[in-house]
């Protein structure tokens, strides 16, 4: 039996759509929901902060002699995805490592550094392009701050900070008469996760925020978390809702939450809390030992 020929029209249109769905690759970029902190970079991109990952756009049109030529897509997408990609190195360079460093500090510093970048930001997973009707072509592609970019990044940090000291002991008291027994104190709180309520004091995000007391001492930092926890799902997660923050699978079922005092450091993600606040941490070595798991949350404005 003959084929009809708008069903072999039909097949070979599909055959195409598949086949370019196969080149190009790639899944949509979807919009971020509204409680995520996601910070935009110039025009260019954004910082995904909840989520974890910088993401850039590119803009690409066809040279003028390929206008209206089977030729034109292609040279468009090409143009946009180079573009595209410059752009996300430019905005990783711009991401805040810490209070007073970004990712363009170390990359200066280090020839090293700065060829492991650039090459995880070749890497870097392409969204499916959009073709607009001017035939320009945009692309976005993204890339994860966690994972081979944090065991860059991360082991760099710890080599430069040093540890904080630790506050002095205690005078030993004066000898006194033996007092009547007191009851035995309580058991401190457990608690499986922090979070920091940081909203209302301009705190900034970072990939290694500090939490300090009013007296400058480090309550959570680099200096004690476990690296593989910090390489793979970073050293905190962050937030626009307190709510969400609170029932985040990272602090898990009994998180303590906090509120930030006010910040410090150039790029205000240093966070002070109350001494208060920060002995009832230290009060239990299991806060302690979920502090080096890096189940953290910050809530920001």
């Amino acid at each position: 039996m003959k084929s009809r020929p708008w069903a072999a029209a039909a097949i070979a249109a599909a055959t195409i759509l598949f086949l370019s769905g196969i080149a190009v690759g790639q899944v949509k970029a979807a919009a971020p929901a509204a409680n995520q902190f996601v910070e935009q970079m110039g025009g260019k991109g954004v910082v995904n902060w909840t989520e974890g990952y910088v993401e850039a756009v590119g803009i690409g049109a066809p040279p003028q002699r390929y206008v209206g030529t089977p030729q034109a897509r292609p040279n468009a997408l090409r143009a946009a995805t180079v573009d595209a990609y410059r752009n996300l190195l430019e905005l990783v360079n711009g991401v805040r490592v810490d209070s007073t460093t970004t990712v363009k500090d170390f990359a200066v510093e280090s020839d090293i550094i700065n060829t492991q970048v650039q090459g995880i930001v070749k890497g870097a997973q392409a969204m499916e392009p959009q073709y607009l009707s001017d035939g320009t072509v945009e692309i976005t592609v993204r890339m994860p701050l966690s994972g081979n970019f944090a065991s860059v990044i991360i082991p760099r940090l710890l080599e430069k900070r040093l540890p904080t000291p630790a506050p002095a002991a205690p005078a030993a008291p004066a000898a006194v008469a033996p007092a009547a027994p007191m009851a035995p104190a309580p058991p401190p709180e457990v608690f499986t996760g922090l979070v920091i309520d940081a909203r209302g004091i301009q705190a900034r995000p970072a990939m290694s925020p500090r939490i300090i007391d009013e007296k400058g001492q480090e309550v959570y930092g680099s200096m004690n978390v476990e690296r593989e926890y910090a390489v793979q799902q970073g050293m905190s997660g962050y937030a626009r809702d307190l709510t969400a923050a609170q029932s985040n699978a990272r602090v898990t079922n009994n998180p303590v939450s906090v509120k930030g005092i006010k910040t410090e450091g150039a790029g205000r993600s240093d966070i002070v809390i109350a001494n208060a606040d920060a002995e009832k941490l230290r009060a239990s070595a299991d806060n302690l030992s979920f502090l080096k798991k890096c189940r953290v949350m910050i809530v920001l404005d």
